[in-house]
């Protein structure tokens, strides 16, 4: 990748002001951030671009999260996912992490600590 060229990161979250609050913050550490508001068009739009960073909701219409999680894993390219949701069980988290997730936070978030684990998923994918 082109050391010059902004990272891209997809979200998937069917919440507006979820949406774009971290639309927003991503923004303004420079990456280049699309959205999709539901499963179907997130996974669509997941495997027909080359994403550096899926973050993902479980709770969404149409396809829901732990299923976009899974066709991603199974597709032939990798793409760090960092789920985001309101599902804080253990359970929940265990699930998704073996799912394929790679990082797992629970809403309410800091956006500060959703931009920390961006950072450290991009030094980790390096």
């Amino acid at each position: 990748m082109d050391a010059a060229a902004p990272r891209q990161i997809l979200v998937i979250e069917d919440n507006p002001e979820i949406a774009e609050l971290v639309v927003l913050h991503l923004r303004d550490e420079g990456w280049e951030v699309d959205l999709a508001t539901d499963g179907d068009r997130g996974l669509a739009a997941a495997r027909g671009s080359k994403y550096d960073l899926v973050v993902l909701d479980l709770m969404l219409p149409g396809t829901d999260g732990l299923s976009i999680c899974r066709r991603l894993r199974a597709g032939e390219r990798y793409v760090p996912i960092l789920m985001l949701t309101a599902k804080s069980s253990e359970l929940d988290r265990v699930l998704g992490l073996e799912m394929g997730a790679d990082d797992y936070l629970t809403k309410p978030f800091s956006v500060r600590e959703l931009v920390a684990r961006v950072k450290a998923l991009f030094r980790r994918a390096e």
